[in-house]
């Protein structure tokens, strides 16, 4: 039961406010609460305060509770304290919820207690822990620049250990922290770990570019990282190669930036340096077919054990030579999802496959490959001489996406090739060192197997 307030418009514009007395009741077809009218005072303008006052004092005594009246100064005790006053103006308001969330996580997570220890070390003063604090609690607010956190931001919320920072201080304490990026990431891992009480036996890796539009590439003797690099788009960029490392739950393991003229099997070399002294344990290092190199699986067994990647049948010969003509049921996991494992090999440098077989892609891309080849049928029976150096035919040859379902005669002419159109194209495996059982390789996703 509750006071209820309605307010009305009248014809000259005037709005007429209405108390009325009234409790929610669900409706029974379509269970949503309606109120329910039991008592309507009138009109908010015409009632009389103090037989409001009444009845509110009437219903405490049943309740045997007491009401003051704010406006009865005779009735109040001097021990009671009195409300708001009536004429008070709200000026200013400060947020308190967000940056009270990261600076509990900044100190559940110890992070300020580790950069006060590194600073002590180099007898600084400044308090740059704090302006790490406030740089990140802006972040999960309202993003703005390092500028912008100390001019705009800080003075909006309630973050007083961060009042006294200056402009200087959030720029000199990225460059501290840059130097210490891979001492603080080690750190958080290990505290966030410990704190959800995770365990690490996956990690999946994998890499992204970032293009920068400008002229020049940087300097190799000023240690640049910003190198030219075919872009995913077609035309060159300087870019930068961004790897990170996870785990199952999404939580970053370690994060590094390379040269953008760098391939990606070469980043596994300073992944498995970094990562060789952190003592993961027995940890299943998991990336796509983009890591694989003749060096990768060795520096991955170095470094972490056991590993996982995804590698393209059409590519490797031993795949297409040993592992699918070896003979072998396949276990099914989900319906869309089938594996077998194929060993290869003996002794400690035996090499282990988990097959991955998708039968529902399977038949997707079936249907593609006859659709298509119906296509180029009906292409070829509009020309009497399909010749090889015809614009029509050359345009066919070109083509991404019939040019694997053509072949050329010896009397040069185009032909469909009916072995490749029967036939999936480059359906992947996935590749793992050291003795590992088929159900741990399994608690990934597929590697983008195709069927």
């Amino acid at each position: 039961m509750y006071l209820r307030t309605t307010k009305r418009t009248n014809k000259d514009g005037s709005v007429v406010t209405y108390y009325q007395l009234a409790h929610n009741e669900r409706d029974p077809v379509t269970l949503k609460p309606v109120a329910k009218i039991i008592h309507s005072f009138g009109r908010a303008d015409k009632l009389d305060r103090d037989e409001l006052v009444r009845l509110c004092r009437s219903i405490a005594r049943i309740c045997k509770v007491e009401v003051i009246d704010p406006l009865d100064e005779a009735q109040l005790p001097l021990s009671t304290p009195v409300g708001l006053p009536l004429d008070l103006k709200l000026h200013h308001s400060y947020a308190y919820g967000l940056p009270l969330l990261a600076e509990t996580l900044w100190g559940r997570l110890c992070i300020g207690k580790l950069f006060r220890t590194i600073w002590k070390k180099k007898a600084l003063r400044i308090p740059y822990d704090r302006a790490l604090l406030a740089m990140v609690a802006n972040r999960l607010c309202e993003p703005e620049s390092k500028l912008g956190v100390w001019d705009r931001w800080l003075p909006t919320v309630y973050m007083p250990s961060c009042q006294d920072l200056k402009l200087k201080h959030m720029y000199e304490a990225m460059d501290l922290l840059y130097d210490h990026a891979a001492e603080l990431e080690k750190h958080v891992f290990f505290e966030t770990a410990n704190l959800f009480n995770l365990k690490v036996d996956l990690i999946f890796y994998d890499t992204t570019t970032a293009n920068f539009f400008i002229d020049q590439e940087d300097d190799d003797t000023e240690g640049g990282l910003r190198k030219f690099r075919p872009a995913k788009k077609g035309f060159w960029a300087p870019s930068v190669v961004v790897a990170l490392a996870l785990t199952p739950e999404g939580l970053p393991v370690r994060s590094w930036v390379f040269p953008g003229n760098i391939a990606d099997v070469t980043t596994i070399e300073k992944v498995k340096a970094d990562l060789r002294g952190w003592d993961l344990g027995r940890a299943l290092f998991v990336a796509d077919s983009g890591m694989n190199s003749e060096v990768n699986p060795e520096e991955l067994a170095k470094a972490c054990g056991k590993y996982l990647l995804a590698r393209h049948m059409g590519a490797v010969s031993e795949v297409k030579d040993e592992v699918l003509t070896k003979r072998g049921r396949y276990h099914v996991i989900r319906d869309n999802l089938h594996a077998k494992e194929v060993i290869v090999g003996d002794g400690e440098r035996r090499r282990r496959y988990i097959l991955c077989y998708n039968p529902k892609e399977a038949i997707r891309q079936k249907r593609h490959r006859e659709e298509v080849v119906r296509m180029l049928e009906q292409e070829l029976d509009r020309h009497q001489d399909p010749k090889a150096t015809a614009q029509w035919a050359v345009e066919l040859l070109a083509s991404r996406r019939y040019k694997r379902y053509l072949k050329v005669t010896k009397s040069n002419m185009i032909r469909i090739d009916r072995g490749r159109s029967e036939r999936p194209p480059n359906m992947a495996a996935s590749g793992c060192c050291r003795p590992m059982t088929i159900r741990s390789a399994l608690k990934m996703p597929p590697p983008g197997t195709r069927g």
